[in-house]
């Protein structure tokens, strides 16, 4: 029995892994480090909704606010793009989305998900 190995495919593999490995945290350093205490001048848009337990909003029907307090930060930041840029789809939260910065993102994931 005879190993064929294709060693253009193998190179492109392990050139694929190398970058992957190399590029992902570059990725993650250009992401803004949240500052929980920089949130607290923010979070007055958050907590009118999501600051009250057994909250219910009624625009443009009724549904339960979900509480964020203890979510994962980089769930929030996420949430927060994907509203800003459409992804996800809520008048309130895509308006308020699209004033956020990246840092504000960041802060208030920092902020939310520091509480228990």
């Amino acid at each position: 029995m005879k190993l064929r190995i294709n060693f253009k495919r193998t190179i492109s593999a392990l050139a694929v892994s190398a970058f992957c490995g190399i590029a992902t945290p570059a990725l993650a350093a250009d992401a803004p480090v949240g500052d929980a205490k920089a949130a607290v001048d923010k979070i007055s848009m958050c907590i009118g909704c999501h600051g009250i337990k057994g909250y219910k909003a009624s625009f443009p029907e009724v549904y339960h606010v979900p509480m964020i307090a203890g979510q994962n930060a980089e769930y929030i930041v996420a949430a927060l793009k994907e509203y800003a840029n459409g992804g996800r789809t809520f008048p309130t939260m895509e308006a308020i989305a699209r004033t956020l910065s990246e840092q504000d993102m960041a802060d208030l994931a920092a902020y939310y998900s520091s509480l228990k």
